[in-house]
Parts: structure tokens; C-alpha cells; sequence
């Protein structure tokens, strides 16, 4: 299967915290960076998922936000630090590849968004992910 979702990380579910309705997933980056996805309990269940499990963290483009340091006081759980490694940029919006430990992340953001921050290559970021927002695969 192919899939257009260009974020996709490696890694191993080492806890997994069922609700009533939803079930927070914790992974373990090929990084060493941890991950948490907040999916549905019916989900986790169906993928099988356990500690030791081994899962691709999937995160769309547009779901990444890009701070240039780590933030404080924010509900957002999952903030990888990284580097700029490019940028391309249109009229409206910009493409920004992250560098980050064990990967690559690409943030789809305003082309505003990324001149307010100053954005070019080298410049350390941190990306921001909501729980919410990313999903998981297994083989």
C-alpha cells in the first residue's frame, strides 16, 4: 500500500493506556524520542497493540507545527526537537524539512508562519504534534 502521508516513523509501542472510548499508544522512536497517539480503543484492540509492537508513526504534513524552541505550559504532548534541513515556498504556503533523530519530518505551514520565524536551513526547531493527531500502522 502506498499512502501520501510523507511522515512516517519507526518505532515500538511501549505502553498502551485503554479508556472507554480512546486508548493513548506511547512509542519509542528509532530515535530514542517517545511518541503519543491518541487513538480509538476499537483501534488498538484490532491492531493488537502491546508493548514490544512494532508501528510506523504516521503524521500528515499539515498536522506539523513548528516552534523555534520548546514550549512550556501547552497541552501538545509530542514536541521533537530537530533541524531545518530545507524549505520550499510558495505564495501561501510553505513545505519546511525537519531533521529530527532517527528521520525526517516534513511541516506543511504558511509561508508567513515560516518568515515570522526566520525559518532556513539550520535553524533548530521543535515540531509540535497533537496526540490526536497521529496515527499508527503495523507491517
Amino acid at each position: 500500500m502506498s499512502l501520501s502521508i510523507r511522515n512516517q516513523l519507526p518505532g515500538t509501542v511501549t505502553a498502551v493506556t485503554p479508556g472507554e472510548a480512546m486508548a493513548t499508544v506511547r512509542v519509542r522512536l528509532a530515535g530514542g524520542q517517545d511518541l503519543t497517539a491518541a487513538i480509538t480503543r476499537e483501534a488498538a484492540e484490532e491492531l493488537r497493540l502491546t508493548p514490544g509492537t512494532a508501528v510506523r508513526a504516521l503524521l500528515k504534513a499539515t498536522e506539523v507545527s513548528l516552534a523555534t524552541a520548546p514550549v512550556e505550559g501547552l497541552s501538545i504532548r509530542n514536541q521533537l526537537p530537530g533541524t531545518v534541513t530545507d524549505i520550499t515556498a510558495g505564495d501561501a504556503m510553505a513545505s519546511v524539512r525537519v531533521t529530527v533523530e532517527g528521520g525526517e519530518l516534513t511541516a506543511a505551514i504558511t509561508r508567513d508562519a515560516a518568515d515570522d520565524l526566520a525559518l532556513s536551513p539550520g535553524i533548530p526547531v521543535v515540531a509540535l504534534i497533537k496526540a490526536t493527531e497521529v496515527s499508527l500502522a503495523t507491517a
